[in-house]
């Protein structure tokens, strides 16, 4: 007999798990103002270079320092009486910084000094780059919810289960920020504090429950 030919049940299970996210991705840019492109650019990098500094000095990995974007480009002012008049040339980098949650808050004051006026801090957004232990968290509540299931509907028909038939992850675990999420800062003496709050874990599995014959269960 085939192992479809046996009675089974095929129930979906949902498991969940929150944990406070344990990095932070800074989003900074510098930016440079002169008379020509080159001039911009040398302006732009020496202030970049200031800003690799005070992450190094605070023991940051390259590996965790993207430049996502380099440009150049003319700027202008514009005034009713002599309408538009190029002022110069802008260059401006930006920067990806993975930062541990821990030690965010200071990196980014020292960030903030090292890069001074042509500093612009564009974003900061906590995320979970360790979800080992929050996924096994979440596979071990999205079995526990597919066997309750299983175990509800063979009561309903008057048998139980007996053995899981196969268990598929329906998709990979996925990582969400809940609108509403409980704050936890952290604390870092006068250094500036970053509100983490939680990452939701889910897993979502498929599963077939072999039954217990239901005729000899009713005998």
């Amino acid at each position: 007999m085939s192992k479809s030919s046996y009675p089974y049940i095929s129930v979906n299970g949902v498991g969940t798990s929150m944990v406070v996210p344990d990095a932070v991705r800074l989003l900074a840019s510098v930016s440079g103002l002169a008379d020509s492109n080159k001039e911009a650019l040398a302006n732009a990098s020496n202030s970049a270079n200031a800003v690799r500094a005070a992450l190094n000095k605070q023991a940051i990995a390259s590996k965790d320092i993207t430049t996502s974007s380099l440009i150049v480009y003319p700027e202008y002012s514009y005034s009713q009486e002599k309408g538009q008049q190029l002022i110069g040339y802008r260059a401006t980098q930006s920067f990806t910084i993975v930062l541990q949650a821990e030690s965010a808050g200071a990196v980014i004051d020292a960030v903030v000094d090292a890069g001074g006026k042509s500093l612009q801090i564009n974003g900061v957004s906590p995320f979970l780059a360790n979800g080992a232990t929050a996924t096994e968290k979440a596979r071990k509540a999205a079995v526990s919810d597919a066997k309750s299931k299983a175990n509800s509907y063979a009561k309903y028909l008057g048998t139980s289960i007996d053995k899981v038939i196969d268990l598929i992850e329906v998709s990979a675990p996925t990582y969400a920020f809940p609108t509403v999420a409980i704050p936890s800062k952290v604390e870092l003496s006068d250094a500036t504090q970053i509100d983490l709050g939680n990452t939701e874990v889910t897993v979502n599995v498929k599963t077939r429950w072999s039954l217990k014959d239901i005729k000899s269960k009713s005998k």
